[in-house]
Formats: C-alpha cells, sequence, structure tokens
C-alpha cells in the first residue's frame, strides 16, 4: 500500500443548483510534504462543516483502485483528488475496512471512522446531478479517518494497514446511512465502534427514540 497523492484545496467557486457556493472540494495535489493533524492536512478546508471536518472525520482517503473502477463506468478519466479526498492511495488491500481499522503513512496514524456520504456538493463537483445516486450505488465510499499521530505526509510514502477491534465494516456502516428503521442489534453494533461523533449522535437519538418506543 502506498501514498499515491496528497491532496488540498483552499475555498473554491462552483456552481451547485444554479448558485455560485464556496466548497473545498476542488482540490490538487501537493508535491512537498504536508503536516496532517487533529483538524486535517495544513492548508486544506473545510467549507461546509456541519457535515465535514472536525476531529472524527480530519482525514478523507480514496484508493487507486476505486478510481480505476470508476474511470472504467464514467467513461472518462479520474484524477488524484478529483473526489475531494485528501490521500489518494494505491489501494485499501483485499480485505473489507472496518471502523477502528488503523493506517499508518509516514509519521502519521489514522483511524478509520466512517464512510463518506454523497452530498449534492460532490454531485456539482462531477458535473452530474445524478453522481449522488450512482456513488451510493457503486458502493466505493472512501474511508474518513482520524488522527491519532500527527506528522508529515508525502506523496511515495509507504502505507500499512493495522486491523481493530470492531466488527463494523465500513460497507455495512454506508448501507446502514439510507435504511429507514433500524433495531437494537443493528444500534447497539453500530454504537460500539469508534465511529465519527455526527453518526453516534445521529444514532443514539434512534436508540433513543427506539427505546422510547418499546
Amino acid at each position: 500500500m502506498q501514498l499515491l497523492s496528497v491532496n488540498l484545496s483552499g475555498p473554491k467557486p462552483l456552481v451547485q443548483n444554479g448558485e455560485v457556493i464556496q466548497t473545498g472540494i476542488l482540490k490538487t495535489p501537493q508535491t512537498d510534504p504536508v503536516f496532517v493533524g487533529e483538524l486535517g492536512l495544513a492548508g486544506d478546508v473545510q467549507v461546509a462543516k456541519k457535515h465535514h471536518g472536525g476531529p472524527d472525520q480530519a482525514v478523507y482517503l480514496y484508493s487507486q483502485e476505486d478510481y480505476d473502477w470508476f474511470s472504467v463506468q464514467l467513461e472518462r478519466p479520474l484524477s488524484p483528488g478529483m473526489f475531494g479526498e485528501n490521500l489518494t492511495v494505491s489501494s485499501f488491500g483485499a480485505d473489507e475496512l472496518f471502523v477502528g481499522d488503523r493506517l499508518q503513512v509516514g509519521e502519521v496514524t489514522l483511524e478509520i471512522t466512517a464512510p463518506r456520504i454523497p452530498c449534492a456538493t460532490f454531485a456539482a463537483r462531477m458535473d452530474d446531478l445524478n453522481f449522488v445516486k450512482t456513488f451510493k450505488e457503486a458502493e466505493r465510499p472512501g474511508v474518513y479517518a482520524r488522527v491519532l499521530n500527527p506528522g508529515r505526509v508525502q506523496a511515495g510514502d509507504r502505507m500499512t494497514y493495522k486491523r481493530g477491534s470492531s466488527d463494523l465494516s465500513v460497507l455495512a456502516y454506508f448501507r446502514l446511512f439510507y435504511q429507514k428503521s433500524y433495531t437494537a442489534a443493528e444500534l447497539g453494533r453500530v454504537l460500539a465502534a469508534p465511529i465519527d461523533i455526527r453518526g453516534r449522535n445521529a444514532y443514539e437519538a434512534e436508540r433513543a427514540k427506539l427505546r422510547a418506543e418499546a
């Protein structure tokens, strides 16, 4: 596993639903080392902080293997940073990823917290109003991570992977987002994993509602 590209963006204009918005999704590859801290990469920005960023979604990673798959489906080349990821990696490996798994790249230790959920800004970036549906159905979401150990990273760094103790796969968590109702067992499983705080707040509320209805 190798880090192929480190991608950053300041706030940039993008036309979404006929209006110009500011977004940090238009990322470009960097050649110099970049510092990764608790809130993400130095020089990078998350504009819509209600839905993006924070310590539990500090870094977004996407794999070249998934880009290659999408390039075939979309019949167009896709370059690193196109999906707004901070780190483009060669591969996530053959095994399924789980929330709580750890990735070591350069000096930095990352812990997987959540899959990426597509939004209207992502569709605008792809210039395709149907891309939210396309991305959902592909089930290749990439992963968000929290930073356990800060440091510098650079394209070309070797990456290593360590399995965590959670039994919640990234794909299972991704699919859970689109469910309309949940069982007590499903909620217990997701809340037992080291998920992102936005997800935790949402599923804690769902569990409280389920208990109130019992």
